[in-house]
């Protein structure tokens, strides 16, 4: 999976997930990416830093931004997480490893997630792969 802040034409920033850049420009191309804030189909990747989380540990607490109240981010969070787990492979420890195998070719390019340290998530962004962290939360509440 790969994560893109986006802008439309009117300056809207958000943020999209997509398989991987082949499947972010055949959507883009067909009007299929839409701001959220204003349905405007003209939309351009924004700038955007990425962030690795240290080791195993999940993300603590989710802050909101103007807009978003904590149990919609929560929300949406939970459903990124099932797709994730529902479309990508887990790799567990192996992550670093894999997504440097699928990179070099001598693995199948597919979707992966699982656990890596900063230092070699800092390795494999140096190598030009791209990784992102997301948060992990529960899949409910209880």
């Amino acid at each position: 999976m790969i994560h893109y802040r986006l802008r439309c034409s009117a300056a809207h920033e958000f943020e999209g997930w997509f398989p991987g850049i082949e499947a972010f420009e055949a959507q883009l191309a067909a009007g299929l990416v839409v701001c959220p804030h204003c349905d405007d189909t003209e939309v351009t990747r924004a700038l955007m830093a990425p962030s690795i989380a240290a080791g195993r540990t999940e993300v603590g607490p989710v802050r909101h931004t103007a807009g978003a109240a904590p149990a919609t981010v929560r929300s949406q969070l939970r459903r990124l997480r099932a797709e994730i787990e529902a479309s990508c492979d887990d790799v567990g420890d192996d992550f670093a490893a894999e997504a440097r195998r699928i990179h070099d070719g001598e693995a199948p390019n597919r979707g992966i997630y699982g656990h890596t340290t900063p230092d070699e998530a800092e390795a494999l962004r140096e190598d030009g792969i791209d990784v992102a962290a997301i948060p992990w939360v529960p899949l409910s509440d209880g």
